[in-house]
């Protein structure tokens, strides 16, 4: 069953929703041309874009992920990351709800596990020493802007295959993307989503979470089931 019309209720820190407003414009932010992202990765963008859009989410799986959030997943349309024993870590999201609301959060971290793991890393200061290893580290740097240009790619190329309308938030990634950090579930759900190599900081945090034992995609932990 195709679920692309399914409508991820009221959200967390991830959820960066924003209402519908008629003739409102998204706020532009440096570095959002497409023409700019390297090649390697507009190659990986629509490979990944494929793979999502040929998998989509069954029945089952929005039912485990409404187990994970303990509410329903608004917009779902795929599994975008799963765990070794098959059960999702992340899904990919629609950039337009129901009822015309701009979704930015295109990558959704799931796993009940993972979440915790990175909130942990969130409350110890983690994402104040990133922005400034960001500001400090130019190589750290531009390979956060291509992340934050990947993330605007998939999202686009993600609207217009299924008719939405993303001009509202043309230009915004998510996570605090692409000069800062500002929530590491969304930067986690794009490196489980689109692979490593992709957000630099995404895969520091999830290095971070498995060196401490907290989390690792590796091992099930899974509690959800």
């Amino acid at each position: 069953m195709n679920h692309y019309d399914t409508s991820l209720d009221n959200d967390t820190s991830q959820d960066q929703g924003v209402q519908h407003r008629e003739g409102a414009t998204a706020p532009s932010q440096a570095g959002t041309n497409a023409d700019t992202l390297d090649e390697q990765l507009q190659s990986r963008v629509r490979t990944r874009l494929n793979e999502v859009l040929n998998s989509p989410a069954t029945d089952a799986e929005i039912k485990l992920v409404e187990r994970q959030l303990t509410r329903y997943p608004r917009g779902m349309i795929a599994v975008g990351a799963r765990c070794r024993c098959g059960r999702p870590l992340a899904v990919v999201t629609r950039p337009l709800l129901q009822g015309s609301i701009p979704f930015p959060t295109t990558f959704y971290l799931t796993s009940p596990e993972a979440v915790k793991a990175v909130s942990s890393l969130e409350a110890d200061g983690t994402m104040k020493q990133l922005s400034e290893q960001i500001e400090e580290d130019q190589e750290l740097k531009e390979a956060y802007e291509q992340a934050h240009l990947a993330y605007l790619a998939f999202r686009s190329q993600l609207a217009e295959l299924l008719g939405d309308d993303d001009g509202h938030i043309r230009g915004i990634s998510a996570g605090g993307m692409p000069v800062r950090v500002k929530c590491l579930h969304a930067l986690v759900g794009q490196s489980l989503c689109m692979g490593s190599g992709v957000n630099p900081i995404g895969d520091m945090a999830l290095n971070m979470v498995a060196a401490a034992g907290r989390f690792d995609r590796n091992l099930c932990r899974c509690s959800i089931l």
